[in-house]
């Protein structure tokens, strides 16, 4: 919402990745940073033999464990780490996916991020009641064909919204 005052959150749009008793967990989706994937494949020693993959952005994936590459990708595939997130879309913190991409092996689509962002049990809920969310129904062109620049608008066009008409004041009907 307009009124989110958190700086790791403010116009973010965050895809929940995993939602349920004990908490979720989500992806920013549209905050890039200056890095790419060349430059974390030289960090961790990897070799980006395929150039376009390499120049792939890197995106700020939320405030927790931002020392940690978290990787959403389609088709799920075959990695030593996983959570399937849905019928064909899964986060992935393993090594070997990066290894794959390195190689140009990797995912077909796929967004690579530093961090997390991570909720207790009820927080997310509390917020949302609190009117500090939007929520929508993930769509897979959001999350993986835009620019980092068109995602907001883009998911605020999936409510029928216009992000630049909302109001800071929330209420309940």
């Amino acid at each position: 919402m307009p009124a989110m005052a958190d700086p790791y959150f403010a116009k973010s749009v965050t895809y929940v990745c995993e939602h349920n008793d004990q908490g979720a967990m989500g992806i920013v989706i549209n905050r890039p940073i200056d890095m790419n994937l060349s430059d974390l494949f030289e960090q961790i020693n990897l070799e980006a033999q395929n150039q376009e993959v390499g120049q792939t952005t890197v995106f700020f994936g939320g405030p927790v464990h931002i020392d940690r590459g978290f990787v959403l990708h389609q088709p799920i595939g075959h990695w030593q780490s996983s959570l399937v997130v849905n019928g064909d879309t899964a986060l992935t913190t393993s090594k070997d996916i990066l290894e794959a991409s390195a190689k140009g092996s990797g995912p077909e689509k796929m967004l690579v991020t530093l961090g997390y962002a991570g909720w207790a049990a009820g927080q997310l809920e509390q917020e949302i009641a609190q009117n500090a969310w939007l929520t929508v129904q993930a769509e897979n062109s959001v999350i993986f064909d835009l620019p980092s620049e068109q995602k907001l608008n883009a998911a605020m066009n999936l409510l029928g919204l216009d992000f630049a008409r909302l109001s800071d004041d929330a209420g309940h009907a």
